[in-house]
């Protein structure tokens, strides 16, 4: 007879990493935009300068995305075209949660990319429970430690990818 295991609460899978340069940043976010499946919400925190911007460059090159990636703080949202839509969002500017849903920042068409969105703490009760959450600590100069919180089993991957890297990432030199 065989045992099986039911997972009744799950209690959430995370790892830290630590980047030594925005291009170790740049690698890391290559590494997990490799992993990444549709419909995939991917939530960044971190102060100013913290690297965030860094990370969604990585992120959009592991994706397939040829088009240069900033910050679209101006814009609030940027759409880009890869082996999966990367809809890149950047909340800095937003009031609260109620200027994001009447802005059309979050909508259905997100289900068939990947949503990663910068200052995701500005949607309050709007960001979604499932999510991969990743928090970004300045530790140095260019040192960051970045810590990965998958919300749901299915961000696990994610969290396994980032334990298992080596500092260098797809398409990066």
């Amino acid at each position: 007879m065989t045992e099986r295991t039911t997972i009744r609460a799950w209690r959430g899978i995370s790892a830290v990493v630590t980047a030594g340069s925005a291009a170790a940043t740049q690698a890391l976010g290559a590494t997990l935009g490799a992993v990444a499946r549709a419909g995939d919400r991917v939530a960044l925190f971190g102060e100013l300068g913290a690297g965030k911007t860094q990370f969604a460059k990585g992120f959009a090159v592991g994706l397939g995305v040829t088009d240069v990636v900033n910050s679209p703080s101006f814009t609030l949202m940027a759409e880009y075209e890869g082996r999966l839509p990367l809809f890149h969002l950047d909340l800095y500017r937003l009031d609260g949660p109620s200027a994001a849903l009447a802005g059309g920042l979050l909508d259905e068409r997100q289900a068939t990319g990947v949503t990663l969105s910068e200052w995701a703490e500005r949607l309050g009760g709007a960001l979604d429970r499932d999510r991969l959450e990743i928090r970004f600590t300045v530790t140095g100069e260019d040192e960051r430690a970045i810590e990965l919180r998958a919300s749901t089993p299915r961000y696990a991957r994610y969290v396994r990818a980032a334990a298992e890297w080596t500092g260098d990432g797809p398409g990066l030199a």
